[in-house]
């Protein structure tokens, strides 16, 4: 990494994206200095995840804000037909089935390549960073200089973390200037350097063998991992990670929910569909509404709703808004003063309810397990985690937990990905998600093995066909840049001149053979070998390389040395 004179970091989040830099001599000086993106026009260091994409399917219009507002403009114009508008997409990664041909879905119903759309949105952010550093630095820095670091979220599983990495590259960063941080952990590297008190930061007061739970509650998911600090002072994951779809875009789900409730589900839908510029502004009144909506306070919540909702609810129910409210199952705890909603507090937080439950209850569930009883502090990052709802909850739910939310929540992730690109060594042990092992033909043992796998190979001796030998086991914990297994394999007389290694995952931790339920194969390399006949050896080391396995094999009689591409996504 000495190298690299600039990180450069990819917040592609579900919600909301930026980008970040700092170089290694800011970074050296304050980990915390860190430059990231101003939208122009707006008081925001992050812009909406939302792309345009003209009638040619494969060049990009724009990107965020102007994204949004060039698409609501075409639609008034109704030229909007032959155009590709997506966003909030980035969620189709997750509990989907990835291939590398896979399709997204527009907002119009229309299909592009996943892969294209994730690409052209991952080239503006570099582009468009390259262009105001570029600016700052006056040609200092060649491209071959920086570092650059994409965030995921930690729930997603390899294939979607191979599909961003694919999608990276073909944005033009090459895959060896390029690492992948787990959003929570880059949020717990980045707070790590922040002052918790006049005296002391983060750092400094977890001291060696202190466990905390990081929870970082974003736009579209929770993300939960655990971490231990270690005597360097760096961390491990204790616990693998988890979570799900309960962000902030939850709440916006349930107010949307509200307004149908309140008017009928035709008039939001119509309002989406003709008057898409008044509904995205609508939800960024609602963004800033949802962070003050508090708790503790019995005030009425008042949101300014926009004139061509009043006019949509008249079309089609053929009644003003304000007659329909006073005559829904809310009247009693909804009116209308001019062109302001005025919400009961209670109603305010119901919006929350679904999201807050589901989130309390999985953190529970996570301290629960005899690994983490130890967690003395719960870190709460991500824009979600500014709620005064969420705050509350968390507090009331876990008294006995120090919680801490730092000023920069909603940012630790970006510019946590800018220090984990300076101090990639900052994680040193992750929980690994899925078994790994090779197939080979195992000497048969009834106590073990199905009789329906059992054959006999030439030299009479009985064996398990496809038998699974496991090298990693799903939950061990791997050290980063350490081979967590070492095994030999030798060479049979059927094998003549090359050796045949395959590699199966699964995220089951007992695996008989690789074509069990669950079991994939993600890997597979034909070795050549010296020599012929049987008795040869192969020596497979699996090597955790941060995010990602890599399986080195050896050649014994010849040192020979050969890697095999782990692919989830073929």
């Amino acid at each position: 990494m000495s190298k690299h004179l600039l990180v450069a970091a990819i917040d592609f989040g579900a919600t909301y994206s930026s980008w970040a830099f700092s170089f290694k001599h800011e970074y050296d000086s304050d980990p915390t200095s860190v430059s990231a993106k101003q939208w122009q026009g707006r008081e925001s260091q992050k812009g909406p995840t939302s792309v345009l994409i003209n009638p040619d399917g494969k060049t990009l219009d724009s990107f965020g804000f102007d994204a949004e507002s060039k698409y609501a403009d075409l639609i008034e114009k109704e030229e909007h037909n032959d155009w590709y508008f997506f966003r909030r997409f980035k969620m189709k990664l997750w509990n989907q089935k990835l291939i590398r041909n896979s399709l997204l879905e527009d907002e119009n119903g229309r299909k592009l390549m996943a892969r294209t759309v994730f690409a052209l949105s991952i080239k503006f952010l570099k582009d468009d960073l390259w262009d105001v550093a570029n600016d700052r630095i006056a040609d200092a820095v060649l491209q071959k200089e920086i570092h650059w670091v994409l965030t995921v979220p930690a729930i997603w599983d390899n294939a979607a973390k191979q599909f961003m990495r694919e999608a990276a590259e073909e944005a033009g960063i090459k895959l060896d200037m390029l690492s992948i941080v787990l959003e929570p952990e880059a949020a717990s590297l980045f707070c790590r350097h922040l002052p918790v008190d006049p005296r002391s930061t983060l750092l400094e007061s977890l001291r060696a063998g202190k466990q905390y739970l990081v929870l970082d509650a974003g736009g579209e998911t929770v993300d939960i991992t655990v971490h231990e600090v270690t005597p360097s002072g760096d961390v491990k994951e204790l616990y693998k990670a988890s979570g799900g779809a309960w962000g902030g875009t939850k709440v916006d789900d349930s107010f949307e929910e509200f307004l149908a409730c309140l008017t009928d589900k035709t008039v939001v839908n119509k309002f989406k569909d003709y008057h898409l510029d008044d509904y995205q502004d609508l939800l960024r009144r609602f963004e800033v509404k949802k962070r003050n909506i508090d708790p503790d306070k019995d005030s009425k919540v008042f949101i300014s709703m926009p004139l061509s909702f009043f006019t949509t609810v008249n079309e089609l129910l053929n009644k003003d808004f304000k007659e329909v409210v006073d005559h829904s199952s809310y009247s009693k705890l909804v009116s209308l003063s001019g062109n302001r909603l005025k919400m009961d507090p209670a109603v305010a937080r119901n919006f929350f309810k679904d999201s807050i439950d589901s989130t309390i209850e999985h953190v529970k569930d996570v301290l629960q397990k005899r690994e983490n009883r130890g967690v003395e502090e719960i870190l709460m990052v991500g824009g979600f985690s500014e709620s005064k709802m969420l705050n509350k909850a968390v507090k009331q739910a876990f008294p006995g937990l120090k919680m801490i939310v730092p000023n920069e929540a909603g940012l630790a992730v970006l510019k946590g990905a800018v220090v984990f690109g300076h101090e990639t060594k900052g994680i040193t042990e992750r929980i690994s998600k899925y078994t790994y092992g090779i197939t080979k033909a195992s000497r048969f043992d009834s106590s073990k093995h199905p009789e329906s796998a059992k054959f006999t190979d030439t030299q009479g001796v009985d064996r398990c066909k496809n038998f699974f030998d496991k090298h990693i086991i799903a939950g061990q914990s791997l050290k980063v840049g350490e081979a967590q297994s070492v095994k030999e394999y030798f060479t049979t007389p059927i094998h003549t001149s090359t050796f045949t290694i395959t590699v199966y995952a699964t995220k089951s931790k007992t695996p008989i053979l690789v074509d069990d339920p669950g079991c994939r194969q993600v890997g597979k390399y034909i070795i050549p070998m010296a020599g012929t006949g049987a008795g040869r050896v192969v020596l497979v080391r699996m090597i955790f390389r941060g995010t990602e396995i890599d399986v080195e094999c050896t050649e014994i009689a010849t040192g020979n040395v050969s890697h095999i591409n782990i692919d989830f996504l073929s």
